[in-house]
């Protein structure tokens, strides 16, 4: 299952270019042109008020992106959290809670003073953001306004951060963040099914700024008229043991070999990352996005630490949160630590004040 989802991501990200590759794009072409006028369609029709766009009494930020898969988008609402907590703004967080239990309703993760809910009923990101940021407001559902009146009426937050909005118009924002991964922005080109848009290009003229994510440091942005741009990366500042405790740097673990797994949209990516860092792996478990942790997983996980002769295993911190207790079971484990770093960090605070 798991090397399907690769085989299709490699054919939507342009990586493959044999004859069945590009036959199968081309057999998937019509149905991308249709949903990709029906995206069209829709977007007409909210901006033409035959679909309603409903405002929330506090200001809006957004942040989403146009393609399948991980751009950023929760390490990019936290580093919003934290600028405009450090401004003494109460902040609120609406997220749909994918993969939770209860979908469909509004749930409260986090009330600014406890977390409510557990990863499994919460959804990875969202219980993510409510650890990772101390006082966050985090409120989950389908209906992000539902969720955004509930959030205004129970905590009376100044502003509200809406993650992985971009597609969801039902929402007036007041800021409009789109994350594009400066690597392969737009894969092949083409919208779902045939490539990884999740609309057409054209979207992007509803951004008000564009972050491009995982840039190299000498590469120069496309320019894009009337739009502030603003360059990022994604760093590892280190790891934490599984059970809790401080961040440490990854010179721990150097010289012993690492068992690397992750459940997120693009694990290479993440592996890559720990090679980078100066870490030997002894061999790496790429996992289904969102995937939970029931005991024949970890079984397996056992039994691959033991069978590459790893000393300690090793994840991201959106699995992290759902095996708190894996250390009692297999040993030594680490989740690695992530951060958003942005070039020009004025470029988003200057769009952000607008607001406050």
């Amino acid at each position: 299952m798991k090397s399907c989802e690769k085989y299709i991501r490699e054919v939507w990200e342009g990586k493959r270019s044999g004859l069945f590759d590009v036959l199968l794009v081309f057999l998937l072409t019509p149905l991308s042109s249709l949903y990709s006028l029906l995206m069209k369609v829709r977007e007409s029709l909210y901006r033409g008020g035959i679909l309603r766009s409903h405002a929330l009494p506090k200001p809006v930020i957004s942040v989403g992106n146009i393609s399948v898969g991980g751009t950023g988008k929760t390490p990019m609402t936290i580093l919003l959290a934290r600028l405009l907590m450090a401004k003494g703004k109460r902040v609120a967080v609406l997220s749909r809670g994918y993969g939770g239990k209860g979908e469909g309703e509004v749930r409260i993760v986090s009330d600014g003073t406890n977390i409510l809910l557990s990863s499994e009923e919460a959804g990875d990101e969202p219980f993510l953001m409510a650890t990772s940021v101390p006082g966050l407001i985090v409120v989950t559902g389908p209906d992000r306004y539902r969720a955004g009146l509930e959030a205004c009426q129970r905590f009376q937050p100044d502003i509200l951060l809406l993650d992985d909005g971009f597609q969801h118009l039902r929402l007036r924002r007041d800021l409009n963040i789109l994350l594009l991964d400066h690597r392969r922005p737009f894969g092949n080109g083409r919208t779902l099914p045939a490539g990884l848009l999740r609309e057409p290009r054209s979207a992007m003229q509803r951004a008000d700024l564009i972050v491009y994510t995982r840039c190299g440091t000498a590469e120069s942005l496309p320019p894009r008229a009337g739009v502030p741009l603003c360059r990022s990366w994604h760093c590892l500042r280190g790891v934490a043991p599984l059970g809790g405790g401080p961040v440490s740097d990854f010179s721990i673990l150097q010289g012993r070999r690492g068992v690397a797994f992750a459940g997120i949209a693009d694990p290479e990516s993440f592996f890559d990352s720990l090679r980078a860092e100066g870490l030997e792996l002894a061999a790496t478990v790429p996992l289904p996005d969102h995937c939970r942790y029931d005991g024949e997983r970890i079984d397996s996980l056992r039994g691959m630490l033991r069978q590459s002769g790893g000393d300690y295993l090793i994840t991201t911190e959106k699995d992290a949160v759902k095996l708190t207790h894996l250390e009692e079971t297999v040993g030594e484990a680490y989740a690695a630590v992530l951060e958003l770093k942005l070039e020009d960090p004025r470029i988003l605070e200057r769009e952000v004040e607008k607001l406050l």
